[in-house]
């Protein structure tokens, strides 16, 4: 979680209680040219020479080994309210070509107006803080912006404002004000779980992107959320879920790989924690895009995640993210093709006027660790992906479910159905993805997102192949002839024929038709003498 301990209306200290089908056509597109002015250009050169040959290698590194997939899109945040100003245009004291500036909150006294860390209007911070012209001016040097909405202290526009049209029109006067190609919205604490607000949010969302695609513009969305190193929270999961299914175009996830709530004491590997952290996320997304229909390749999720360390002291004590630690993210960023890193705060990004032998520094203008002024920010800035509003990503578009017919005659395994019953081990198929339940169950549907207290009781497995048809019942029974007659009253253990499959009488029955929607129910009178493709093999 963020922390800003100068202003308590911006702190966000940390609470131990806080707790698709594969595109054979789609291709990686080639990283973006980065924008970096000649004055920013003429700042970096000094600034690695400084840093001696350690830095320069690494730097180099980075770039010489950016492949197809390796296009990470550094972009550090920048606490904006915070005392002193942080003058993010000036290059001298930001080498970052980019910048997501946080944050903007719902005003205390208009929960449908925004302000900047609740003290400011953005005509104020205009004027107090020269924020818009600081903005014009790091544009014209060839960096931008991203604006970040939300965090963990104040309340989000979303979650203040109820007005629907009002919230709209909040975020509507932020991509005008701010001309803005990229939105972040940070959600935290207990905004993750709260459904209104995420359905509002994207409702609000979906109609500014299609305002802006009606313009000739784009307005790229991410979600920052909360991880620990099994990845997102069920309600972080829930509230991507909620997003994407309200029909935003989602760029990507953010997670904060950060405050894992180590104990005090141990002496944790953080590089270690983040990497668990990022990859569990990346399963997470891999599996819910497949439950939405849509099956993303492995560089695709990838381009998809972000990771924002907190640089130094986190706000847990025993939580230190080091430089060494950085350039291991950096690397894992370039390996994987991450979309997008991020550091809290640029602000921070020096060492501390004072340190004392096993004291825990906690700052919002120093990072409590040993460290060379802009360190962090030295690594991460040779990232080779590209910047704001760059243009060639791919846009997914989550399918309406109902739109996903499955063909019985085209399914490897039986289409599930509400009112069958269950048994760990059967595989199904529903909306074109082919499930296995993990335990018994009735009714759940497997597309389902599930929570802690009501977990999805089916696995993803994957997508049902375009060629694929159904295999036939196996029989386990010989020497059936007998067929099936309407008028006949069978006793129990009478076997007949039906659709030419063997069936064998549980009880006294006539007239009932043996069932041809798998599995068989335990309670119709016919039990079949054979088996299904998708049912459990039993000793």
């Amino acid at each position: 979680m963020l922390t800003d301990r100068a202003n308590p209306q911006n702190s966000r200290e940390y609470d131990p209680m806080d707790d698709p089908l594969a595109d054979p056509d789609w291709q990686e597109p080639e990283a973006p040219a980065q924008k970096l002015s000649w004055l920013r250009l003429g700042f970096l050169v000094l600034v690695v020479a400084a840093v001696g040959a350690g830095g320069t290698a690494g730097v180099t590194h980075l770039r010489d080994t950016a492949g197809p997939t390796a296009k990470s899109w550094a972009v550090p945040y920048v606490d904006v309210t915070l005392t002193p100003t942080f003058e993010f245009q000036d290059p001298a004291v930001n080498p970052a070509n980019d910048v997501a500036l946080a944050f903007v909150v719902a005003d205390p006294q208009d929960g449908c107006a925004p302000s900047w860390g609740g003290a400011y209007t953005p005509d104020e911070a205009a004027a107090s803080l020269e924020l818009d012209r600081r903005i014009s001016q790091l544009r014209a040097a060839g960096g931008d912006i991203m604006l970040s909405v939300g965090g963990l202290i104040n309340t989000e526009l979303a979650v203040a404002c109820t007005d629907q049209a009002r919230l709209t029109d909040a975020y509507r006067q932020l991509v005008k004000r701010y001309e803005l190609e990229t939105l972040d919205l940070d959600i935290e604490g207990t905004a993750v779980a709260d459904q209104p607000s995420l359905k509002r949010r994207a409702a609000a969302l979906k109609e500014l992107q299609a305002e802006q695609k009606a313009a000739g513009k784009t307005l790229d969305v991410w979600l920052t959320l909360p991880v620990s190193p099994d990845g997102l929270t069920a309600d972080g999961l829930t509230a991507v879920r909620t997003t994407l299914e309200g029909g935003v175009s989602l760029r990507g996830v953010n997670v904060m790989t950060m405050d894992y709530g180590t104990e005090s004491g141990s002496d944790p590997d953080m590089l270690e924690l983040s990497t668990r952290a990022l990859n569990a996320t990346h399963k997470q997304l891999t599996d819910l895009y497949l439950r939405l229909g849509v099956q993303l390749t492995s560089p695709q999720v990838w381009s998809r995640i972000g990771a924002t360390p907190m640089i130094g002291q986190n706000d847990v004590d025993a939580e230190r993210f080091s430089v060494a630690d950085a350039r291991g993210l950096a690397e894992f960023a370039v390996d994987k093709g991450l979309g997008r890193v991020s550091m809290w705060s640029l602000n921070r990004d020096a060492p501390c006027r004072s340190t004392f032998t096993n004291v825990v520094v906690h700052s919002n203008t120093c990072s409590g660790v040993s460290q060379e002024a802009l360190a962090f920010s030295q690594v991460f800035v040779g990232l080779p992906g590209g910047s704001v509003g760059d243009s060639g990503r791919d846009s997914v578009v989550i399918p309406a479910q109902a739109a996903t017919a499955d063909d019985p005659a085209t399914s490897p395994y039986p289409v599930w159905r509400l009112t069958a019953q269950y048994v760990r081990g059967y595989k199904v198929v529903w909306h074109g993805v082919v499930y296995e339940a993990k335990w018994a169950s009735q009714g759940a549907d497997p597309t389902a997102a599930g929570d802690a207290a009501g977990p999805n009781p089916w696995s993803v497995i994957g997508p049902v192949g375009p060629n694929e048809t159904a295999p036939p019942p196996n029989p386990i029974a010989t020497g059936v002839t007998d067929q099936w007659n309407p008028e006949t009253v069978y006793a129990r253990g009478d076997r007949v024929l039906f659709n030419g499959l063997p069936y064998q009488s549980r009880w006294s029955t006539t007239g009932d038709a043996p069932s041809t929607e798998y599995p068989i129910s335990p309670d119709d009178p016919w039990a079949p003498l054979f088996t299904v493709p998708g049912e459990p093999v039993t000793n």
